[in-house]
């Protein structure tokens, strides 16, 4: 599905990506024929961002291979979810399979790409994304941790702020870890930045930001890649 969500009419335009602006940028970095794995929550919608003339294979752990984007109102199968227990829909060509073929295929190497959320994103590419270690606090961590063992490259989607302003990307982890060393790229409402072996380095501004801006929100240095 091509669409574009930019600003629709009578909204008001804020700097910054949208989470639908930050969904579709993601999207345009998956290439043409890749494998992928979406986690719960901001990263489900990069299924409804498939750049025009790409085929893109979407897979869910819960055993879908071929998820397409959330059915239209009345065209939803009950029986037809994802792992976040959403309706989608499903191409033509798509497989159903048991939940060990389907982690079978994740430890196996055979997805391209994951992408997940995160509560904290560390400088040398340590990943926090399912606990803050609260007594209250989710019990497991899912296939979340397979996911960043076993597929080949790890995108992750977030806010760049948590609601009361803390940063998410960090010098290291101060939650339960997901997977040490397992992030390549990080997309926020401010900035795409890549995890290099200096640490953290600014791919693209979203719009109406500036590098400084970036800068004071990251907790860790952060260095300028688009003129390097």
């Amino acid at each position: 599905m091509n669409t574009d969500p930019a600003v629709a009419e009578g909204q008001v335009e804020t700097a910054g990506w949208s989470r639908d602006q930050m969904a579709q940028r993601v999207a345009r970095d998956i290439p043409d024929g890749s494998y992928v794995n979406l986690g719960i929550g901001m990263p489900e919608k990069v299924v409804s961002y498939v750049p025009a003339g790409r085929e893109v294979i979407y897979h869910t752990e819960n055993g879908l291979l071929g998820m397409g984007a959330e059915p239209a109102s009345g065209e939803a199968d009950p029986e037809l979810i994802n792992a976040g227990k959403k309706q989608v829909s499903a191409i033509p060509g798509a497989a159903f399979f048991d939940h060990a073929l389907s982690f079978a295929m994740i430890r196996g190497g055979h997805i391209d790409i994951c992408v997940l959320g995160a509560m904290q994103v560390a400088a040398n590419g340590d990943l926090a994304n399912w606990s803050t270690g609260a007594v209250d606090a989710i019990p497991s961590v899912g296939g979340a941790m397979d996911l960043v063992a076993g597929v080949k490259t790890i995108f992750i989607i977030t806010q760049h702020c948590t609601k009361t302003g803390e940063p998410k990307l960090v010098e290291s982890c101060t939650y339960p870890l997901t997977g040490t060393r397992v992030v390549s790229r990080v997309y926020t409402d401010l900035a795409v930045i890549d995890i290099t072996p200096a640490g953290f380095g600014l791919v693209e501004l979203a719009p109406g930001i500036d590098f400084e801006q970036v800068r004071q929100k990251t907790a860790a240095p952060l260095t300028d890649l688009r003129h390097s």
